[in-house]
Parts: structure tokens; sequence; C-alpha cells
């Protein structure tokens, strides 16, 4: 099988979780700055998932470009680790 078909399925999971984490995100009722003192703790955890899910594409498409083809075990593996990003 060919990598690319693994690479463009893992980008649009990721893409999935990334548009799933954005809408997480809810805007104040006022437009004041104090309104967005609540909203902190939730918004430094999207700065750090996102910090995380983005070192994670990044290694996982280093590691895509020095694979030559995908086999089963391969892609069962590849699974397992978006089921848990």
């Amino acid at each position: 099988m060919n990598k690319g078909r693994l690479e463009a399925f893992s980008d649009g999971v990721i893409a999935v979780v990334i548009t799933i984490m954005v809408l997480d995100l809810r805007a104040p009722e006022n437009g004041t700055l104090s309104a967005l003192r609540p909203l902190l703790p939730k918004f430094l955890s999207y700065i750090l998932s996102f910090i995380f899910l983005g070192i994670y594409w990044n290694n996982h498409h280093h590691l895509w470009q020095v694979v030559k083809n995908v086999k089963g075990s391969v892609l069962w593996a590849n699974m397992h680790l978006l089921f848990w990003l």
C-alpha cells in the first residue's frame, strides 16, 4: 500500500481533532478584558493541547518520510495512535 493514503487519513483525523478542540472554545458574553479571566485556564489548556498535537503531527510526518511501504500491522498501529490522540 502507498504511504500517501495513510498520511492523508492521519492528516484528516488530526484536522478533525483540532476542529473539535476549537469548537469547544466559547467567547465571553461581555466584551471586556476582565471577562476573559475565567476562560484563561481553558485557553491555556487548549494551547498546551495544540502544541502536543502539533508535535505528534510533525513527528508523524517525519516518520512517514523514511517509510517505503505500509502493511496491515502498520495500519493498525497508526489507528491505535490516532485513537489516543
